[in-house]
């Protein structure tokens, strides 16, 4: 370690071995090399996952298959995803955090280097299949790297840099996607954001301080199950879990569904100008950020229920007929949901007393199955009830989402 790493990082009294009170403080040029590292990592890592979605219909065009199958190269990349924390989370405990995402980043670049040149369908399902499968390293081990060697005090905020990075990576992936196919083709289109992510793999490889106070855990089964069930008995990451599905459910049955409704009668926009709505996403570039720096002031539950009934605003202000109040709704919606979502993930690694990896997993499992279960849900209400009925859905669990954190705030966590 050398005099200048040490002029920028804190120590705090202990009588532990000396790495364990080393951490990283705001301001200092190893904090601006994380927070740079992990906003790049977290920017290609959602690029790479919704690159697909503006291109369905020219997917399915190419290989003749019909647009549901076409959604599968987007939904086996999430599902994947999902399935991977369970293993990526526990195996970071066990090998460490750095090796487990650049290897993981690096791979899912590739993947989708290949996936440009696969000539069938089924082809091209399996490399979606493997990139999803490798960002799971990325999506649960971030968080945990950051809430292992980060001061406590910007721990909140920079998760928030972080978040903000998925954000700005989950709205690129799927403008860059669309207007290349629209001058060239798909397939260089998924090639320009490949490298980008391979770009971005290497340098974070490069720049990221190598972790200090990770300690490795045994990988067996028994001690995996004996993690299992101490989270669930916490007291609070359960809740956290719970949150995390809610949060996501509602965030993704609105976007699945506005779409549908902006594109008949009476508002009838073009599909290039529904896909341009993305752009609200922007909002969580500064909610995030700004919600995890309020944490220290308010605490964790205050804003996570401030920034829950944001959300709950914006979804209001989406039933008026009036464009000129439903994007704003969006805005409002999608700035909230980004801030919430950075104080939940930020929470899990203070509350996790051990397995920190695992923890973060669960919470980012339970995360995208809300993603799944709630998205595909929503569409049953607006077959039947249309955009009321799909309000109506997103609100009910917005209500839970809020009364789950009073009752994260009632405990004192």
């Amino acid at each position: 370690m050398s005099g200048s790493d040490v002029e920028e990082i804190v120590q705090q009294p202990s009588g532990a071995h000396p790495a364990k009170n080393l951490y990283i403080r705001r301001g200092t040029k190893a904090f601006i090399r994380v927070t740079f590292a992990l906003f790049s990592a977290g920017l290609a890592t959602f690029a790479l996952l919704y690159c697909v979605q503006p291109i369905l219909p020219v997917l399915s065009q190419e290989f003749g298959v019909s647009p549901a199958a076409s959604s599968l190269s987007l939904s086996v990349s999430t599902g994947l995803l999902a399935l991977g924390l369970l293993v990526t989370g526990p195996l970071s405990d066990a090998i460490g955090r750095k090796s487990v995402m650049v290897t993981a980043l690096l791979l899912a670049a590739v993947c989708t280097l290949l996936s440009a040149t696969m000539t069938s369908w089924h082809g091209i399902l399996i490399m979606r299949a493997l990139i999803g499968l490798s960002l799971s390293g990325v999506a649960a081990v971030g968080m945990t790297y950051l809430s292992e060697e980060m001061h406590p005090g910007v721990i909140a905020f920079s998760m928030g840099l972080y978040i903000s990075g998925n954000s700005i990576g989950g709205m690129s992936g799927r403008l860059l996607s669309g207007v290349i196919t629209d001058f060239s083709s798909w397939r260089v289109a998924v090639m320009v954001i490949g490298c980008f992510a391979l770009a971005a793999a290497l340098m974070f490889w490069k720049i990221l301080p190598p972790s200090r106070h990770f300690r490795p855990i045994s990988l067996k089964p028994r001690s995996l199950a004996i993690n299992f069930r101490l989270h669930w008995r916490d007291s609070g990451l359960p809740l956290l879990f719970a949150e995390g599905f809610l949060l996501m459910g509602a965030f993704v049955t609105l976007f699945n569904y506005i779409g549908y409704r902006l594109l008949a009668a009476p508002f009838s926009l073009s599909q290039a100008t529904v896909g341009l709505l993305s752009v609200v996403y922007l909002t969580g570039t500064w909610s995030s950020p700004k919600a995890g720096a309020m944490t220290a002031k308010y605490g964790r539950a205050r804003v996570l229920l401030f920034s829950t009934a944001l959300m709950l605003a914006g979804l209001l202000i989406t039933l008026f007929s009036n464009l000129l109040l439903i994007l704003p709704g969006m805005m409002l919606f999608a700035a909230g949901f980004f801030a919430a979502h950075s104080v939940a993930s930020g929470w899990i690694g203070p509350r996790a007393r051990r397995a920190k990896g695992q923890a973060s997993s669960l919470y980012l499992f339970s995360y995208y199955l809300g993603s799944s279960v709630a998205g595909t849900l929503g569409g049953v209400f607006w077959r039947q009830f249309g955009w009321n009925g799909i309000s109506a859905f997103i609100g009910l669990m917005l209500v839970v989402a809020l009364l789950v954190a009073l009752r994260l705030k009632s405990k004192g966590l």
